[in-house]
């Protein structure tokens, strides 16, 4: 007796009613997001699903080779992205960046501040370099293209804010210094941006990773055993992988999230509460 193998069943796509169900509430066509640090790391991953979900991206950061394999990637597959080059540490260099960013596409509804320094010295040895530049881009660049952007937003009546921080904003760990002290306040700034413009259809959130292999954790990353320990401090059992925000991203860019302001959103498995 023989028997002929069964084929593997096919995924039924969803029906209609479905579908523009899921589009009602995720889907980003039509809007325009503005990213910063979006060519490596979290903000890239970032990035890549807000365009994938429809929107129309800026990429902003320095380096030039990353962000033109970026949005090659993207307009390769028929997502609508351009990048701005563009250094946040100083005011000008901020307010340079939002001008031309806006030429691609136009105003944005969504904007997503992922650019940031990690520079961690010792406490003793932490000098007001290093607390300077840690300011100027892990907190001022957001505030100023906050105040760029958002009341535009809140005059249109829609708009989303997404700051990326981290777990050194609520807890001390590994010199957290004025990075922890950046991200701390970068939190604090998303609640009142939320305070400011969500009457007016504007909200404000923060994603809080756990611990992600990317290159701003490059010294971390090349410790076996901390990134073990790590990853054994979290619920679910690894790491983070920059790919964790995508969906996360696109909630809060969406119209899903619109009585979700002011928040601290945490994406890292479980590393918090463990």
């Amino acid at each position: 007796m023989t028997t002929q193998p069964v084929p593997p069943a096919q995924p039924t796509p969803p029906p209609p009613a479905a579908q523009a169900y899921l589009s009602e509430l995720f889907s980003l066509e039509g809007r325009v997001a503005v990213v910063t640090g979006g060519s490596s790391g979290i903000g890239r991953a970032i990035t890549g699903a807000l365009a994938r979900a429809g929107a129309s991206v800026v990429v902003v950061a320095r380096g030039e080779a990353g962000l033109t394999a970026t949005v090659g990637e993207l307009t390769a597959e028929g997502c609508r992205a351009a990048w701005v080059s563009a250094d946040l540490s100083t005011r000008e260099g901020v307010r340079t960046a939002a001008e031309r960013a806006v030429e691609a596409f136009g105003e944005p509804g969504i904007l997503v501040n992922s650019a940031g320094i990690n520079l961690r010295p010792p406490m003793d040895e932490l000098g007001e370099d290093v607390w300077d530049a840690t300011m100027a881009v892990n907190l001022e660049a957001p505030f100023l293209l906050g105040q760029r952007f958002g009341p535009g937003m809140a005059e249109r009546g829609y708009g989303r804010i997404i700051h990326i921080s981290s777990q050194q904003a609520h807890r001390a760990f590994v010199q957290s210094g004025a990075y922890g002290a950046s991200k701390g306040a970068l939190e604090a700034l998303a609640r009142s941006q939320a305070e400011a413009w969500s009457p007016r259809g504007v909200t404000c959130n923060v994603l809080v990773p756990g611990f992600v292999m990317t290159p701003l954790n490059a010294r971390l990353s090349s410790d076996p055993e901390k990134v073990a320990a790590l990853a054994a401090r979290t619920m679910i059992g690894r790491n983070g992988l920059a790919g964790d925000f995508a969906g996360a991203a696109v909630f809060l860019a969406s119209a899903a999230s619109a009585y979700v302001t002011g928040q601290s959103l945490f994406v890292d498995g479980g590393l918090s509460v463990h």
